[in-house]
């Protein structure tokens, strides 16, 4: 835990000086509420002896005047101590951000969206309140019970030697309770985290939840897993509660006992009365920073825990970076001559007697040229793809861009040079243009970008963008899922377009469209692509026929390079994959066309319901308040 809170101080070091004077102003009051009680002292003394009025009014100013004092500083401590400290929780926060967007493809596999998420929000706002009001407040408790303890020796050793004993189990337990606390602390912190990954799996995929029916299995999984936290929050209540018990427990016993010998002190003659009034009005000012330790330390161990769990992301090593010294390139001149020489790749988690994913790929794309891969599902197609752009590391080998190796490359550079366009297209909650320009010249003047938006448009078929309610200022869903999945490929495929890459790379984007629709867009690509070197992943055979040479990539390496045509008649390998695929294309027509009928049968059978109910509504009159509404899904096809 130490050395997790001086790593914290050298991220506070910019508001030091503020917290410095946060504390000061903290230790300041509490002092200054140490003093109350002094004063009570020499009030209640003089009182005995008979000076009544002017002690009573002299008190009473002093009094009010200390309390004016203390709340003055803590209103300071609060001015010093909170605004800086969300500037610093914001710096942590974009850190945070800055490093999960430039870590590797490979680190964000092996997280759940969910615990970067609870790092994210939670863990770091309740580092936030850690510095703000935990550690200047540790301080000042620990300085107010120190100061009071030596205050209560004043007043009398012996009662202060009580208030000393009761000390002594309140330190043993708030040890155990720091060890117990801190275990359940992190399982809790991991818990939430997890609930958070399925909470948005369950969001992003709800219509799968719903078209199979599985609603009420998610719903099971998601119950027991709330349970589980629901038990582990109760037990970290039970630990919080049990040791709250003691700490409020122990110290009134201490003030129970110092009160019954205390009379008997004073009425010896050992002590004054105001000695007694003294004593007792410092032990109720330290009794609340004894309680408040309980507090304290909770905060602490959420805190600590906190930390762990944020260097945890913040100290994982990222792999894939830009080097020292970058070779300079023009992107606005380069070629797009590509190759792969003896590239090998495997995943981090794989075990030894696996074989690689790539297992030692050649493979020459010449400048501006269509390349179209082959092969059979799970022979490294994809992956060989993500290889250019340095998505995923090559394990052995090299990848060159005009004869430059991509890790010499700066990864802004790399990236300005290519583009991808996946399969699965993901597309963000904001408008459609700011979506397609993402990856677009942001240089580019209004009327530069809006006729690059169009040709990008027009190009991957997707002006029905225009037909929006607010045209390609409509913001689109989470994940673009308020579109069709050819809508949103054709999204994807025009922001991979609007880029302007010297290399295009093309996972497969036109899998949902159909025939049709793909005819139309491959056509619009070989116009627009020309001078573009383009690699494109290919399982349908009419995606090919896109290609000016295709690659046939089985077992981990390219087995055969050549035209369609050519390897139509050399390759009975290639004959095979391409025949499958053909199959495979072939069935999901059929499915997709009984979906469509099926939707059309829906679709007439909810405008028969509506006509029926208006038929209803014309002879019975307008329906009350139990008028129903209908709201159907548009089929794909419609889209």
């Amino acid at each position: 835990m130490l050395g997790t809170m001086s790593r914290l101080w050298q991220t506070v070091r910019p508001i030091r000086f503020r917290l410095y004077l946060g504390l000061l102003s903290a230790l300041t009051a509490s002092l200054v509420a140490l003093g109350i009680p002094q004063v009570l002292e020499v009030v209640v003394n003089r009182l005995h002896v008979g000076a009544a009025s002017a002690t009573v009014w002299t008190g009473g100013a002093v009094v009010l005047a200390l309390g004016l004092v203390e709340a003055a500083l803590i209103w300071l401590r609060r001015v010093f101590a909170v605004a800086p400290s969300t500037l610093v929780e914001k710096d942590i926060r974009v850190r945070f951000y800055a490093k999960t967007q430039h870590m590797p493809v490979s680190f964000h596999d092996g997280w759940g969206s969910g615990q970067l998420l609870s790092r994210m929000m939670s863990d770091i706002n309740t580092i936030r309140r850690w510095i703000a009001f935990g550690m200047i407040m540790l301080v000042t408790t620990s300085v107010t019970i120190v100061v009071g303890m030596v205050l209560l020796v004043r007043s009398s050793w012996l009662l202060a030697l009580i208030f000393f004993l009761a000390a002594v189990p309140v330190t043993v337990i708030a040890y155990r309770f720091h060890r117990e606390f801190s275990v359940l602390s992190r399982l809790s912190q991991d818990q939430n985290g997890d609930l958070a990954t399925t909470i948005e799996q369950s969001v992003q995929g709800i219509r799968v939840l719903k078209a199979f029916g599985r609603g009420p299995s998610a719903l099971e999984g998601f119950t027991e897993q709330a349970e589980e936290l629901r038990r582990t929050e109760v037990r970290k209540a039970t630990s919080m509660a049990r040791f709250d018990m003691f700490m409020f427990m122990l110290p009134e016993l201490a003030l129970g006992i110092a009160l019954f010998v205390g009379l008997h002190l004073v009425a010896g003659g050992s002590i004054s009365v105001g000695q007694l009034a003294s004593y007792f009005a410092t032990a109720t000012l330290v009794v609340g920073p004894v309680r408040m330790l309980g507090m304290l330390f909770g905060q602490m161990v959420n805190a600590s825990t906190a930390l762990d769990r944020h260097y945890e992301v913040m100290d994982e090593e990222n792999t894939i970076t830009s080097p020292e010294s970058p070779v300079a390139v023009d992107t606005s001149a380069a070629r797009g001559a590509v190759s792969f020489e003896g590239v090998h790749f495997r995943y981090e988690d794989a075990p030894g007697h696996v074989k690689d994913v790539l297992d030692g790929v050649d493979l020459e794309i010449r400048p501006g040229e269509t390349m179209a891969l082959v092969g059979v599902t799970g022979s490294g197609k994809s992956t060989l793809l993500q290889l250019v752009p340095r998505l995923y590391e090559v394990t052995e080998g090299r990848v060159r861009i005009d004869g430059v190796d991509v890790r010499d490359l700066a990864l802004p550079d790399l990236r300005t040079l290519t583009a991808v366009a996946f399969e699965d297209a993901t597309l963000f909650s904001d408008s459609v243009r700011d979506n397609v320009l993402l990856g677009a010249d942001p240089a580019l003047s209004d009327e530069a970008a809006e006729e690059l938006l169009h040709l990008a448009l027009r190009t991957a078929d997707a002006t029905y963008a225009y037909e929006l309610p607010d045209g390609v200022d409509t913001r689109i869903g989470e994940e673009g899922m308020s579109l069709s999945g050819g809508q949103r490929q054709r999204l994807a495929l025009a922001r991979a377009i609007a880029a302007r890459p010297a290399v295009l790379l093309l996972d497969d984007p036109l899998s949902a469209l159909d025939t049709r629709t793909e005819e139309t867009v491959t056509g619009r690509l070989r116009e627009v692509l020309e001078g573009t070197t383009t690699l494109i992943v290919a399982h349908r055979t009419s995606t090919v026929a896109l290609a000016d040479r295709v690659a046939l990539l089985d077992g981990g390496t390219v087995v055969a390079v050549g035209t369609h045509t050519e390897l139509m008649a050399s390759s009975a390998r290639y004959r095979w994959v391409i025949a499958n695929q053909e199959e495979e294309t072939r069935r999901d027509q059929d499915i997709e066309a009984l979906t469509g009928e099926l939707d059309l049968r829906e679709i007439q059978r909810a405008q028969e319901a509506q006509e029926a109910r208006d038929t209803r509504e014309a002879a019975d009159g307008p329906p009350g308040s139990e008028g129903t509404s209908t709201s159907e899904t548009e089929p794909e096809g419609a889209r």
